[in-house]
């Protein structure tokens, strides 16, 4: 009996799954002196319920850490790569299932986006500081900006497409690789993506299945290189487990709708804020010491 590609990815998702498992219990050992505070558990259940409507979870996750001051910078990306993993991969097996997008340009963009993140992981978790505030800065403002032209519409509106072929393939594994890539530096996928597929004419809902499945599957070996590095706060990315796939659910199966343009204006003003703050640090972070005044 033959299997369709869309059961052979949901079994390489399990395989990812029993991965990502492994390498973060083991991570996360001694399990007691890494529990979750509430506070921990509320921005895994916040960050991950509006990430399942399509805002995403990194820009999110990265404001609530910057603005509560519980996660070193240098730790950030790592953490939200270690800790969105679970969340992502309850996601991708509930769109994979809902949504039909063409096998070819769903597992083309989804292997495009993890050859990107296996590129990037291993540098940026040896980057200093300064370089990380500094990237996840510009990358946070041009996330704003997006959400920015999302809230006016001035972003496409997509086709009716499943899928792509030719130099429109070519196009969508090019920028899927590159944004694999970012995701290293705590970029989110989500609203390039979601962009991406609408410009090349697709139908906009099959993002989703594209966008989940390319973090689903990248996340996990991002995820395992940041903790063995320790690269990770380990607390944070406990709670981004434990409350984040609960709020999945709810927000998947409870929620019919709500107001996404006044989201993507609030999300909007937020990650700017947080870009500027990461921008100044780094800033300030390389600012060479004044020198000695001259003695007379």
């Amino acid at each position: 009996m033959s299997l369709d590609p869309k059961t052979l990815l949901l079994a390489a998702l399990g395989v990812t799954f029993v991965y990502y498992l492994a390498t973060t219990v083991a991570g996360l050992r001694p399990f007691r002196a890494n529990a979750p505070s509430w506070r921990g558990l509320a921005i895994g259940a916040v960050t991950n319920f509006f990430d399942t409507l399509g805002i995403g979870s990194y820009a999110t996750t990265t404001a609530i850490f910057r603005a509560t001051n519980s996660v070193p910078v240098e730790r950030i990306p790592g953490t939200l790569n270690a800790g969105h993993t679970m969340a992502t991969l309850v996601q991708t097996v509930i769109f994979t299932k809902a949504v039909d997008v063409d096998p070819v340009t769903l597992i083309g963009m989804i292997m495009a986006a993890v050859s990107g993140s296996l590129l990037g992981a291993n540098s940026v978790a040896r980057w200093p500081k300064a370089r990380i505030q500094r990237g996840m800065g510009l990358c946070l403002a041009a996330a704003a900006a997006l959400f920015v032209m999302q809230a006016l519409n001035l972003v496409p509106g997509g086709g009716t497409a499943i899928g792509v072929t030719g130099v429109k393939l070519g196009i969508a594994l090019l920028v899927n690789f590159v944004l694999g890539a970012l995701m290293t530096i705590g970029i989110g996928l989500y609203g390039p993506c979601m962009l991406l597929v609408s410009m090349l004419g697709m139908n906009p809902v099959t993002a989703f299945p594209i966008m989940m499945g390319s973090c689903a599957f990248l996340m996990p070996a991002a995820g395992a290189r940041f903790m063995r590095l320790g690269a990770v706060d380990k607390k944070a990315v406990f709670g981004l487990i434990v409350g984040g796939v609960p709020a999945v659910l709810v927000a998947v199966y409870l929620v019919k709708s709500l107001p996404l343009t006044a989201l993507r204006w609030l999300v909007a003003a937020v990650v700017a804020y947080t870009a500027w703050s990461l921008l100044r640090s780094a800033a300030t972070t390389e600012a060479p010491a004044a020198a000695p005044a001259p003695s007379r």
